[in-house]
């Protein structure tokens, strides 16, 4: 890993000069490398080392903003209440749901996943409170391909809204959206300016949000709205703990 970007690095001085700063993160890919097994993410040290830092500063607020479901991303992230938590891509927020759940739905879509991905090695069905999540990255391309073709058109005769990531498809049964939930922190916290860490497609709708002095940060490769990039999660802990050092001073 080499020197975080120049261009980064000013508009991280300026963030960290506002009034009232809100600092919102994606959990995988962004602070917790991606690992073949989900069940063993966990964020980088470094990372988490001053996101609990930036939290306790003062007009400083911290949030976890992923597509996991809300109770595994608190026992993954292994956050204080501190932090604000934001589960299923915006959907769960750590006073509960933003919408009401259609429970019947959601376990038919669920059954039908489970039916498809039956007979298929390296094919996982990741059930959440309001969405479930088929994933096929450790599948063979063949297998993963019309795994996903499969589900794709399920989630279209279900007529529910369909996210895809990287080697995941999700369904969820009520509308959810990473750049809202950026926006609902924004305006509980009063935070004038905001900056957001994320690696995946779902990130995008966060990036659109980002307004004036707010910084938007696109971890990895790929088309993205942010106005600024890095390579790693590595490069995000730098970047945290460069956003802290001038939080503090």
């Amino acid at each position: 890993m080499g020197d975080l970007p120049a261009d980064l690095v000013r508009a991280l001085d300026v963030a960290a000069g506002a009034a009232r700063l809100l600092v919102a993160s994606d959990f995988d890919g962004t602070l917790a490398p991606l690992v073949d097994d989900p069940a063993t993410a966990r964020p980088l040290p470094r990372a988490a080392d001053a996101l609990r830092a930036l939290a306790e500063l003062p007009s400083t607020d911290v949030a976890l903003v992923s597509g996991r479901a809300l109770a595994t991303l608190r026992a993954y992230s292994g956050m204080p209440s501190s932090v604000h938590l934001v589960g299923s891509h915006g959907a769960e927020f750590d006073s509960g749901f933003a919408l009401e759940v259609d429970e019947a739905l959601l376990a038919n879509i669920t059954s039908e996943l489970e039916a498809i991905a039956a007979d298929r090695t390296g094919v996982t069905v990741e059930p959440k409170p309001a969405s479930v999540a088929i994933h096929v990255r450790n599948a063979s391309p063949s297998d993963g391909e019309a795994v996903l073709d499969a589900a794709r058109a399920v989630g279209v005769a279900s007529g529910v809204e369909i996210t895809a990531g990287k080697d995941v498809l999700e369904f969820a049964v009520i509308t959810t959206d990473k750049g809202e939930a950026v926006d609902v922190i924004r305006a509980q916290t009063d935070a004038t300016v905001a900056v957001f860490f994320g690696d995946d497609v779902t990130d995008e709708k966060a990036f659109r949000r980002m307004v004036g002095d707010d910084v938007g940060v696109k971890v990895g490769p790929g088309e993205t709205l942010a106005a600024y990039r890095v390579d790693s999660p590595q490069d995000v802990a730098e970047s945290l703990h460069h956003l802290l050092e001038r939080r503090r001073g």
